[in-house]
């Protein structure tokens, strides 16, 4: 599903790509729309009836995970899919329910308003109103650099923690036994632990039929919609079981006709309450959904909007909340069938909405045949493919700091509110980059005989002499206020071993700020207090710049910033009114 198809490959009807400007940024589908063809229509037409299969088994299990009703999955997958298809930059990428979105609902809306409340689905819908708005609001102030906050490995945890907590509310509905809603994860798997003895088999059996068939095809056939297949399978097995007759729960039906158009709860209680939610659940949808529209354009070779993709989710949770849907992202299974289907505008998302909402309105019985251990046993399989395992291997062998980062996270997920494990990974990511920040690296250099220019090199891992009167430090790293510290101790350090003049050699310095300026003037001060100087050389613009300022440049001197070392270290050697010795490695660079 991942390999690249070529624009060859793509076929007749391509819609060609434009830059966005002006009012096409308000109205993005005016970029796609008029070059729709004869070609692009069928193709597109395709791929819906392909997503449409996949979409109706996922809509209905993840309004399960959600605590809602299985018709809100499939509203969540038709409103905010066509608006998302018409006002997103992403011509492949389809929006509607995800497995991480609806955990997280239950649990932020749930810890507020039991699921079995009247009251619960208002105050979803009320969280997918202030999500889209939070989401749009991003979107029109250009914040699309947000979820660079959100590190991957923040994301790979959180979602392999939101997986456990999918499949351990589930396990109930594969044992058939019963177990509440509002108990924690360890709570959890301690209470179905409890209720091992009084397993249903008839229910087990459903369910083990289900992801057995699922996995099967899905290994055989893997183009084929497999979870569809599985469900089917398991249906059919509960039937020929007697399975309703031997206490094995039904989904039920579901209401016909589209959803109708109602507002939210706004109440300022309510608004105050569901904030920090919204906050939280509109950043995961945003990473998830720029996430899914850089993947399937990676293939495709689109370019995408971020601020674009922003905006639509934001406009699709937005509307889709006026009709009875809850927080929606981007979807990576949907989104790469899609694109596999030969999906060529986002017309087949919106056609593909068009088929589930013609579904609801034609066989809303659809769903009163599907035995709850079926929607579990899919569920589960959901719950496995969300852990990124590759992922997490190489984490764990190739980073010993994202693998605390992975691990706390993670943790976080199954034992805090969610919205807070999001930002304790963020926190933490954030604290060890500064922690790495605060400590540039600082290596003595030397100039290396016989290689031209004689460039400046590791002293001490090319074993090269070093000048006794001339430390010449080269920082890899920003200046700033977190490592003012770590390279005025250093400074301290070299004077001690009696350096009275040093030489920063500044070409890795991106950036300098004022209290590292603050600490580079009180430096340069003793150093003069000490009879030498403190020197910098090859200082970029964008570092230089501070230092350059009257305030600091007056206290630290012009004639202490050079544009290249050698400079530097000729006028050190005359004010000294000294020569370097015979063997000093200097002589190279006078």
């Amino acid at each position: 599903m991942l390999e690249n198809r070529s624009s060859a490959e793509n076929g007749a009807g391509t819609i060609p790509q434009t830059r966005s400007t002006g009012a096409l940024r308000l109205l993005p589908f005016m970029q796609w729309l008029p070059r729709v063809s004869g070609a692009t229509l069928g193709a597109d037409a395709v791929a819906a009836l392909t997503g449409a299969v996949i979409a109706l088994p996922q809509a209905v299990a993840y309004a399960l995970i959600a605590g809602l009703p299985p018709q809100y999955g499939l509203y969540t997958a038709i409103v905010p899919a066509i608006v998302a298809a018409l006002f997103g930059s992403s011509y492949h990428n389809v929006t509607g329910p995800t497995a991480a979105n609806s955990i997280v609902v239950l649990a932020m809306v749930g810890a507020l308003v039991p699921p079995s409340s009247p009251d619960y689905i208002p105050t979803v819908l009320t969280l997918t109103l202030l999500v889209g708005v939070f989401q749009l609001a991003c979107g029109l102030l250009r914040f699309g650099t947000l979820v660079n906050f959100i590190s991957d490995t923040v994301v790979v945890g959180f979602t392999a923690g939101a997986a456990a907590l999918i499949a351990a509310s589930q396990l109930k509905h594969v044992l058939g036994v019963n177990v509440p809603n509002d108990l924690s994860f360890a709570q959890t798997v301690l209470a179905v632990g409890d209720k091992l003895p009084y397993t249903n088999f008839f229910a087990l059996l459903v369910a083990a039929a289900t992801i057995g068939i699922t996995l099967l095809v899905q290994r055989l056939r893997p183009s084929w919609p497999g979870m569809f297949i599985g469900v089917i399978c398991g249906s059919l097995a509960s039937a020929a079981l007697h399975g309703a007759s031997h206490g094995v729960g039904m989904l039920g039906s579901m209401p016909s006709g589209l959803p109708h158009f109602s507002v939210p709860t706004l109440s300022f209680d309510k608004i105050r309450a569901l904030t920090p939610s919204a906050v939280a659940i509109g950043i995961l949808a945003l990473v998830q959904g720029v996430s899914v529209a850089r993947a399937v354009a990676s293939r495709s070779g689109q370019r995408i909007d971020g601020n674009q993709e922003f905006i639509g989710l934001g406009l699709a949770n937005l509307i889709g909340s006026l009709f009875s849907s809850y927080a929606a992202s981007g979807s990576f299974t949907r989104s790469g069938a899609n694109y596999d289907a030969g999906a060529k505008t986002p017309l087949a998302a919106i056609f593909s909405a068009i088929i589930l909402g013609a579904i609801l309105i034609t066989m809303p019985d659809v769903t009163r045949f599907l035995p709850m251990p079926a929607m579990a046993g899919a569920v589960l399989i959901i719950a496995w493919n969300l852990v990124d395992r590759r992922r997490i291997a190489q984490i764990m062998r190739v980073s010993r700091e994202e693998a605390i980062v992975l691990i706390v996270t993670f943790i976080a997920t199954l034992t805090l509110a969610l919205e807070f494990a999001i930002y304790a990974g963020v926190l933490l990511s954030l604290v060890l980059y500064l922690r790495r920040s605060a400590r540039p690296k600082m290596v003595g250099v030397a100039p290396v005989p016989g290689r031209p220019g004689n460039p400046l090199r590791n002293a001490i891992k090319h074993k090269l002499p070093e000048c006794r009167l001339v430390k010449i430090l080269r920082i890899d790293g920003s200046l700033f206020f977190g490592s003012a510290s770590a390279v005025q101790s250093e400074l301290e350090r070299l004077t001690n071993h009696g350096y009275r003049y040093v030489l920063i050699a500044a070409s890795g310095v991106d950036s300098i700020d004022f209290t590292a300026a603050e600490m580079v003037v009180g430096e340069a001060r003793r150093f003069d207090s000490l009879g030498g100087g403190l020197y910098f050389s090859n200082l970029k613009d964008s570092a230089a710049h501070l230092l350059r300022h009257p305030d600091f440049r007056d206290a630290i001197g012009e004639d202490h910033l050079f544009a290249s070392a050698g400079a530097a270290l000729a006028e050190i050697f005359r004010r000294e009114d000294a020569t370097p010795c015979e063997a000093c490695p200097i002589r190279l660079m006078l």
